[in-house]
């Protein structure tokens, strides 16, 4: 648990020794977290309309997937890197304006940073872990509207573009990792 652009939860399977000599743990892990979704006047004018009526609600979030390596630093320390695919929600509701829309996105990125295991028990450790992760521009879309970085738009309302789509919007791009957290090791 802890903040990656909010409160964020992780899980993962570590799998170690399984070549003789090979330094490098392997690492699958799902994530989530709540984040902020972004300007929810903006992203209505962006992928919907110019209403001003309603008060808005909104919520946001992210779905992770990660495949990392793990090679050992210092002591119980070990410095990672790897892959990252997210999956990025924002629900926009106007409550009395008629109008609650999603804008989503998928990403690809890439993560590195340390973490280190400090033994509790026999099979328990606490595990400390601060990276970064970046995400690679992705298409947003929303309603009936799709903002893509190449410029290849779907239904764009007016003359906005990719970048207008980004700022009213808050998904995925340098996101700092800080988890606080137990591991349990299985087997030996």
């Amino acid at each position: 648990m802890g903040y990656e652009n909010g409160l964020g939860f992780q899980g993962f399977l570590l799998a170690q020794d399984f070549a003789q000599g090979f330094p490098l743990k392997a690492r699958i892990r799902l994530g989530f977290a709540a984040v902020e979704p972004g300007e929810p006047l903006e992203a209505r004018r962006i992928f919907i309309n110019d209403a001003t009526n309603g008060t808005p609600r909104e919520q946001g979030r992210t779905l992770d997937l990660g495949l990392d390596g793990l090679l050992p630093w210092r002591g119980q320390t070990h410095l990672y890197g790897g892959v990252r695919y997210t999956r990025f929600r924002a629900n926009f509701h106007f409550v009395g304006g008629n109008e609650d829309f999603d804008v989503t996105s998928s990403h690809w990125g890439v993560a590195a940073g340390l973490e280190g295991s400090y033994p509790m028990g026999p099979r328990t450790a606490l595990v400390l872990t601060g990276g970064m992760e970046y995400f690679f521009a992705a298409r947003i879309s929303g309603h009936d509207t799709s903002y893509s970085p190449d410029g290849d738009h779907v239904n764009p309302r007016k003359e906005y573009s990719y970048d207008d789509a980004d700022a009213a919007v808050k998904q995925p791009g340098l996101r700092p990792v800080l988890m606080m957290g137990f591991s349990y090791r299985l087997g030996r």
